[in-house]
């Protein structure tokens, strides 16, 4: 068995396989790690381009695009190693970044999965938005990370520097353990793209499994590759996504009262777009309510075959109150601020 693979999973990102995937084959692959391209049917030459520039890389053509959840599914599924390494395509990578990583997990036997600390690429000295130093969430769902809490992202001045435990891995950029993958049955393909790594991991703790962040390892990532931010495709599948996740995980004695706090909150939200004059964001919120309710049946099917049970220390890593009250009411716009366990 191969110890270490890492995966790029790629559609139509010609742009940034040219600029990133040299740097991922240099500072990744050896006799026990090797660096393969899963392409999601891209049109725009994706795989023609890897198989005549760096053959070194290993390459898995799907037929069509499949989204992050399905087509990382399926291309695990033709790989057999100790470690599967999830990257984007518009990461860069670091000298040595995989050693800090690899090591946590050998050391760990109990860690499932693990990330980097994720910098922004176009501003290097700052934390990037999807992942920053280890991500949590709130008791309405809502994901944060330690050091970005909504769109206030923190300037990384060492003030995150310890491994701890966190509630989720960023998909950017997460190690995970191939028996733990199997063991808890992967991603949900139902997700398509966003949050299923917050899904997958919420089902780590379930089986008594840690999440961790290693900062020792440090990658830059872009952002908005695959998806830009203000997309409403995006808007769409993180706000019917986010009803997803809670459907499937809540506990039982939680369920009615979160989820209707949670449909009130995406009410406002909503609203708010509309305000802005971001009409397309307005009825992206309202299709992935209603995409979500004819979801229902599969969600309930999918929540009965879980344990709902909470482990020790599970909720040291949810926020046990609303981070929307927390940012736009008293303020508290770092994690830090946040005072996790009060």
């Amino acid at each position: 068995m191969l110890k270490t693979a890492v995966i790029i999973l790629n559609w139509n990102n010609l742009g940034y396989l040219k600029k990133f995937l040299g740097t991922v084959v240099k500072f990744s692959a050896s006799e026990e790690t090797k660096v393969y391209v899963a392409d999601n049917g891209s049109t725009d030459g994706s795989v023609e381009w890897v198989l005549n520039n760096h053959n070194s890389a290993q390459t898995i053509k799907l037929d069509r695009n499949y989204g992050f959840a399905g087509g990382y599914s399926i291309a695990l599924e033709k790989i057999d190693a100790e470690y599967f390494v999830l990257l984007n395509s518009d990461v860069e990578v670091t000298p040595n970044w995989l050693v800090p990583l690899i090591t946590y997990m050998d050391q760990n036997p109990d860690v499932a999965s693990c990330m980097p600390r994720i910098r922004s690429w176009h501003k290097r000295d700052y934390f990037e938005y999807a992942g920053a130093a280890g991500g949590f969430i709130d008791k309405y769902g809502y994901p944060f990370c330690r050091g970005r809490v909504f769109d206030n992202i923190e300037k990384d001045f060492d003030q995150y520097n310890d491994n701890v435990d966190v509630f989720w891995a960023s998909g950017a950029c997460m190690v995970v353990r191939s028996s733990a993958w199997k063991d808890c049955g992967g991603f949900d393909k139902d997700f398509f793209a966003h949050m299923e790594e917050i899904d997958l991991c919420w089902r780590f703790a379930r089986r008594g499994y840690r999440v961790s962040v290693v900062p020792a390892s440090v990658v830059f990532h872009v952002g908005g590759g695959a998806l830009a931010y203000d997309s409403p495709f995006k808007t769409y599948l993180n706000f019917r996504n986010n009803l997803f996740l809670l459907h499937k995980n809540l506990k039982d004695e939680d369920f009615r009262k979160i989820m209707l706090i949670r449909k009130l909150l995406d009410s406002v939200a909503a609203i708010m777009f509309l305000l802005k004059g971001k009409g397309r964001s307005f009825r992206s919120v309202l299709k992935a309510h209603s995409d979500y309710n004819k979801n229902i049946p599969s969600l309930h099917k999918k929540r009965n075959e879980l344990s709902l049970d909470d482990l020790p220390g599970y909720s040291m890593h949810v926020l046990n109150k609303s981070i929307v009250y927390e940012y736009f009411v008293k303020g508290n716009k770092t994690f830090k601020s946040l005072k996790m366990n009060n």
